[in-house]
């Protein structure tokens, strides 16, 4: 109680109010400010300026970076360690692997019960009978969960791809947490596939799983299925990815306002932090959890932008959903608080890293800019050169996944990513969804081969991307030390290790005195 009262935040009951009237203040700043046309101008140019620099760079130097990594003993591209950033639970496997577990299942378990509700009760074999099929009928092409040309630019296509043989049924079944089951068998899918990171040693992930805001108990379930299936892995950490459902939820009569969501959301966190026995299960669990993403269909059209005048939490009681800010505005003011708490307490904080930028306005990238510490996706930074420019000075993280743009939004060819990255921007490759993009047993290590060829990326770019890759990612600061070097946050070479990432100082050094001289340029610029 006097950590919360002696806190200037906790502590503030005006707090959330100031922190929202500012947020929509530096909102209409940013986008004035990249819409101004003198500003587009400077930083287009400033960008470009950048990337033929780099461009220069590589010429002078590509010999002496390649000659610097052949002197480093043991490590080379494939034994660096390189985190899967941004990788969804429900499809953290390829399709050939779900088809060997489904028929593996049905083998071996035909007559287990796998639905139990509302008067049915229906084992594997009985579920497989009444869609009329063996497993030897079974086969990737009727599984039907890859995405194909026929997905671009239909998001709600390739929602239906997470519906093996399109039955929500089997996606229940094998691809839910919580089911009849307790989410037995996607607990055994997923332990298959950290099973295969473990004997890898060398690529990590940090996936997504789903909490939906629409009951309390939510959390409690989440935390059970981990704990009692034992879903840890040392390559393997945790996203809570909330999906921005709130005008469903409020059609069926769930909830009455947004501030029951939200409650949902957090209430149960707080009590937790305040008292781990209440759930103790949710305080094991949280340790493994790293933070916060926001998921839907970003091209929805949105019926209001976030103002001084949109309604509070309490007062918003329409059918229509919240616009992208307000959704991210309210996560990170409730993880702001509870961060502070928990540093109080000595406990594991969170970061807020949303999907941003794949399609939709490009104001949703000035939104992630003031309150994400990275992002998802970030594509259409490239349309808007202010806060691209303004991204590369702030070094906000972006994950990118180009095969999976290649199949929603974007061809591959044309997919932003090696601008970014000569330019500075702090990037990093990332699968997304393997089960509907990959077709390897190792979806991460698919992004960088087909990168590298597309692109004609150096031995010493892919280092440095999967170096950016654990810089960006949630696991702990001890781990990251081991991994990239005991000074890794310190900035330029004085924080590289070269025998741990194989990326040269050479490369190091030039990223970091660009990126000061730019600073310098800016500040000089501005006065």
């Amino acid at each position: 109680e006097e950590a919360v009262l002696s806190d200037e935040v906790m502590g503030d009951p005006g707090f959330m109010q100031r922190l929202r009237d500012k947020f929509v203040e530096d909102t209409e700043v940013l986008l004035a400010l990249s819409a101004h046309g003198p500003i587009k101008s400077f930083c287009y140019r400033r960008l470009s300026y950048l990337e033929s620099r780099y461009r220069l760079h590589i010429m002078l130097n590509e010999l002496k970076e390649t000659k610097a990594q052949k002197r480093v003993p043991h490590r080379d591209f494939y034994n660096v360690r390189k985190v899967d950033t941004h990788v969804h639970a429900a499809s953290c496997m390829n399709q050939k692997h779900l088809l060997r577990f489904i028929k593996s299942k049905m083998r071996k378990s035909p007559d287990e019960v796998v639905i139990d509700k509302k008067g049915e009760r229906l084992t594997l074999s009985e579920v497989f009978e009444q869609l009329h099929m063996n497993t030897y009928d079974l086969t990737v092409d009727n599984l039907d969960v890859h995405c194909d040309r026929n997905t671009f630019h239909r998001f709600d296509k390739f929602n239906t791809k997470y519906n093996p043989i399109g039955e929500s049924r089997l996606r229940e079944i094998f691809l839910k947490t919580d089911n009849d089951m307790n989410g037995k068998y996607f607990a055994h899918l997923i332990k298959e596939v950290m099973e295969d990171l473990a004997e890898n040693k060398y690529q990590m992930a940090e996936l997504r799983i789903s909490i939906y805001g629409r009951s309390r108990d939510e959390w409690d379930k989440l935390a059970k299925w981990a704990v009692s299936h034992d879903m840890y892995c040392d390559n393997v950490r945790w996203l809570i990815q909330v999906p921005r459902l709130f005008d469903v939820y409020h059609s069926k009569n769930l909830m009455s306002n947004f501030s029951e969501m939200l409650e949902n959301l957090f209430l149960p966190l707080f009590e937790v932090t305040l008292d781990p026995e209440s759930h103790p299960d949710l305080h094991k669990f949280l340790n493994q959890v790293i933070g916060f993403d926001s998921v839907d269909d970003e091209s929805k059209l949105e019926s209001q932008r976030f103002q001084h005048t949109t309604p509070t939490p309490e007062a918003w009681c329409t059918r229509d959903n919240p616009p992208y800010a307000y959704y991210i505005f309210y996560m990170y003011a409730n993880i702001t608080i509870l961060n502070r708490l928990r540093r109080s307490l000595g406990l594991k904080m969170f970061s807020l890293r949303p999907h941003c930028g794949e399609a939709g306005p490009a104001h949703h990238l000035i939104t992630s800019f003031l309150l994400a510490e990275n992002i998802s996706h970030g594509l259409l930074l490239r349309k808007v050169p202010a806060l691209q420019y303004l991204y590369y000075l702030a070094q906000v993280g972006v994950a990118m996944s180009p095969l999976s743009n290649n199949s929603l939004f974007l061809d591959y060819h044309r997919n932003p990513l090696p601008e970014y990255f000569y330019r500075g921007i702090l990037v990093s490759l990332s699968s997304d969804d393997p089960l509907q993009f990959h077709f390897t047993k190792e979806p991460l290590m698919e992004e960088y081969s087909i990168a590298a060829q597309v692109w004609k990326m150096s031995s010493c770019d892919m280092c440095e991307l999967a170096r950016n890759s654990v810089y960006m990612s949630g696991f702990e600061h001890h781990v990251k030390q081991y991994w990239i070097g005991q000074d890794y946050a310190e900035n330029g070479p004085g924080g590289n290790d070269i025998t741990r990432t194989n990326v040269p100082n050479i490369r190091i050094a030039y990223r970091h005195e660009t990126l000061v001289e730019e600073l310098k340029h800016v500040t000089h610029t501005a006065l």
